[in-house]
């Protein structure tokens, strides 16, 4: 995709809540809508109480942004009952933490979407806006689904971008590629991408990861470092 000028930030930033107004309105992809519905009535004991999103979930962050990390899907009782992606679950708890200890946000916990939380030089989607089952979207949903992420690009003026596991790292390669031959993902890869951005490789923030220490708050922490020490050395 060509490096763009973007417009102001003011402006860009109402650019983005129209889309993302947009983009909580689809139906396009009947299998998810079906489930994001589902889970939203049938709800999780520990959230009964709660009204879910039960919506598609747009990406959340500073509109003048130069980071964008990309993860997967919004969570069937985080992103798919707050309405903001990686909030209100595990997942969310280990990624807004570290975003916090390396600069890039304002307070280290992400529950609800009127907590208080603001990214700055940072903004955060996901390749596919609805919960899945089974965390596992569909390559026909993943297809429906790009255009939106391309809009969202389109947005951004970017100069790295923090992929949350392989399903990500393939994303943002077919999105903001190409890269021949494809560079291989792992924790800590680093990759260059076409208009002089950089792609970074993060295992993925999920409980299975972080419970099992595959994944550890210091891992994170480096390649969230490593992406400061990018966008630093260009001013």
């Amino acid at each position: 995709m060509p490096s763009t000028v973007s417009a102001p930030p003011d402006r860009n930033g109402q650019r983005l809540d129209r889309l993302a107004a947009e983009v909580s309105e689809c139906r396009r992809c009947p299998r998810l809508v079906a489930w994001r519905e589902q889970v939203a009535r049938e709800k999780r004991a520990a959230f009964r109480d709660q009204e879910y999103w039960g919506r598609p979930v747009p990406g959340f962050g500073d509109p003048a942004a130069r980071l964008l990390i990309l993860g997967l899907a919004p969570a069937a009782h985080g992103g798919n009952r707050t309405g903001r992606i990686f909030t209100g679950d595990r997942s969310g708890d280990w990624l807004f933490a570290s975003l916090h200890r390396t600069g890039f946000a304002n307070q280290p916990t992400s529950v609800s979407r009127d907590d208080g939380l603001a990214l700055t030089d940072c903004y955060i989607t996901a390749p596919v806006k609805c919960a899945p089952p089974d965390n596992k979207p569909l390559p026909a949903e993943r297809d429906t689904c790009a255009p939106w992420l391309t809009a969202e690009l389109a947005l951004l003026d970017l100069d790295v971008v923090v992929a949350l596991g392989a399903f990500a790292w393939d994303q943002a390669l077919r999105h903001l590629g190409p890269v021949r031959p494809k560079p291989r993902f792992t924790h800590a890869a680093e990759a260059p991408l076409p208009h002089d951005r950089v792609l970074l490789g993060s295992y993925h923030v999920s409980q299975q990861n972080t419970s099992t220490r595959r994944l550890t708050a210091d891992m994170l922490d480096a390649v969230f470092r490593r992406a400061r020490e990018l966008l630093e050395g260009r001013g």
